[in-house]
């Protein structure tokens, strides 16, 4: 008995499906096209076997193409974190008073000093502050600069961190101070949660890939930025805001994010940032 189907890839798959039954089939491409030959005695049970798996495999595809995911991590990440080594050795053991001038203090910022919301995204505490951003961020950092481009990332990410500086001015109403580049990684970690957005609009089920990576993004999120004497709500900032910064880039083509051009400024305007806020924290009182 003949049970056809469209097209070879079909009848593989179904041929599968009758062997895990148990039931003899033989791929057969005949004058009417591809079809699958079983022995009448078995026919019945392999309609039903495939009727059964129709219908469990509603909309479901086996294989799905993924667009733009050829490259999945840039070791520029590698230069990411020589800087920031290169900066706390420069505000915590050549220049220890450059600290004060750039950490985070509340009470500086509402008179004024907003500049040190970015200041603070470059210092660190100490070596363990500074060697736990730098493994975590080298990961991420490099996943989110090949997603998005090298200078867009670090662009986006260290806005990021400078929002998750934000949110801790917003929530904590005691005076506070804070430093680290940990609300910008958790800026790249939101930001490459979301890079399935772009799937979601192109392709069908590209809601379940967002979904998953929404679930992993969150519990990483959870299990590395809610650790104890850590600041929750920075890196919590941080994520929802490289989250943002992740969906609005899904709209741009990733040729265009990762061409020259667009690095070149992303990486200038970020250099322009950097060292504004600086000038102004090394000329304040």
């Amino acid at each position: 008995m003949s049970i056809p189907a469209r097209s070879r890839r079909r009848a593989m798959e179904w041929g599968l499906v009758l062997a895990s039954q148990g039931i003899e089939a033989i791929i057969d491409r005949g004058g009417q096209g591809w079809a699958l030959l079983v022995e009448e005695r078995d026919y019945p049970r392999a309609q039903d076997a495939l009727a059964q798996y129709r219908v469990e495999n509603r909309n479901w595809h086996w294989r799905q193409p993924v667009p733009e995911a050829g490259l999945i991590f840039h070791w520029g990440s590698v230069g990411w974190a020589a800087a920031i080594v290169a900066v706390y050795y420069w505000t915590a053991v050549r220049f220890p008073g450059l600290r004060s001038a750039g950490i985070l203090d509340s009470d500086k910022v509402a008179r004024g000093q907003w500049w040190r919301l970015l200041t603070a995204v470059t210092l660190h505490q100490g070596p363990p502050h500074l060697m736990a951003n730098a493994s975590m961020g080298f990961i991420l950092m490099g996943l989110a600069m090949a997603r998005y481009g090298a200078g867009v990332a670090l662009l986006a990410t260290f806005l990021a961190g400078v929002a998750g500086n934000a949110a801790d001015l917003l929530v904590y109403t005691q005076p506070h101070q804070s430093l680290g580049a940990s609300g910008m990684i958790m800026g790249a970690l939101g930001a490459i949660t979301v890079q399935s957005f772009s799937f979601w609009r192109k392709i069908r089920p590209g809601g379940r890939f967002l979904f998953r990576a929404l679930a992993a993004g969150v519990l990483i999120l959870v299990l590395v930025g809610f650790s104890q004497d850590s600041d929750v709500v920075a890196h919590v900032g941080g994520f929802i805001a490289g989250a943002l910064f992740g969906c609005a880039l899904g709209w741009v083509r990733p040729a265009r994010l990762q061409s020259g051009p667009a690095n070149a400024g992303a990486f200038f305007a970020l250099a322009v940032l950097i060292a504004t806020a600086w000038r102004l924290a090394l000329r304040s009182p």
